[in-house]
C-alpha cells in the first residue's frame, strides 16, 4: 500500500488504459483513485471489490491481484475510465470533465469494437450521458455497433450493492457478453 507522500504526490496522475481492439467487454470506471494513481493498476484501493466481484461472477477462474491486470486482455476483457485523472474521489469531479470524458470514449469504443462497454458507476454514468434515469443493466443506446450496460460501482465506498448482489449484476453481465461477443 502505497505511503501518505505517495498518495498526495499522485493526484491528477493517469494510468494507461488496459484495451486492445475487439475486447468482449470493456470495463469503464469513472477514475482512478489514488492507490491506482499511486500504483498504476486500475481498481487497486483495498476496498475496491472489482476483483473479487469479476472472479465470483466467473469472468476470470482466478481471483487476480491489481498487478495482474494484463492477465485480463487474454480473456477478451479491458479496463479504461470516463476520467483520466486520478482523485480521492469521484465527487471531486465536474460534470463537464464526466461529459468530455463520455466524448472521448465514443471515439475509443469506434476504434476498438469492444461487444460491450461496462459503466461502473451510475450517477456519473447519468451524468456523462445525459441520462438522469438510466437504469442497471443494457442501456437502450447503442456507441457505435458496441452495447453499453451499466453496473454500480465497485469502490467499497458504494455500501448501496453489497458483494452478492454486485456478483450477480455483474454474472448478468458476464452472460450477456458471452451471447455478444464481437465477431473476428
Amino acid at each position: 500500500m502505497p505511503g501518505r507522500d505517495e498518495l498526495t504526490a499522485a493526484v491528477g496522475t493517469t494510468i494507461p488504459d488496459l484495451v486492445a481492439p475487439g475486447l468482449r467487454v470493456l470495463f469503464c470506471g469513472i477514475n482512478p483513485g489514488l492507490v491506482s494513481g499511486a500504483t498504476g493498476h486500475h481498481f487497486a484501493g483495498p476496498g475496491n471489490r472489482f476483483w473479487k466481484v469479476l472472479h465470483a461472477s466467473g469472468f476470470t477462474s482466478d481471483l487476480l491481484l491489481p498487478s495482474e491486470q494484463e492477465r485480463l486482455l487474454a480473456l477478451g476483457i479491458g479496463i479504461t475510465n470516463l476520467v483520466e485523472r486520478a482523485t480521492a474521489g469521484a465527487a471531486s469531479l465536474r460534470t463537464q470533465e464526466l461529459r468530455e470524458g463520455a466524448h472521448q470514449l465514443r471515439r475509443k469504443v469506434l476504434d476498438l469494437q469492444p461487444g460491450v462497454v461496462a459503466f461502473l458507476g451510475m450517477q456519473s454514468y447519468r451524468l456523462a450521458f445525459r441520462r438522469p434515469h438510466a437504469q442497471l443493466g443494457l442501456q437502450p443506446e447503442l456507441l457505435g455497433s458496441t452495447s453499453a450496460w451499466l453496473l454500480p460501482n465497485p469502490s467499497g465506498a458504494q455500501a448501496r450493492y453489497q458483494l452478492p448482489a454486485l456478483v450477480s449484476l455483474f454474472a448478468d453481465l458476464r452472460t450477456f457478453s458471452e451471447r455478444h461477443a464481437p465477431h473476428e
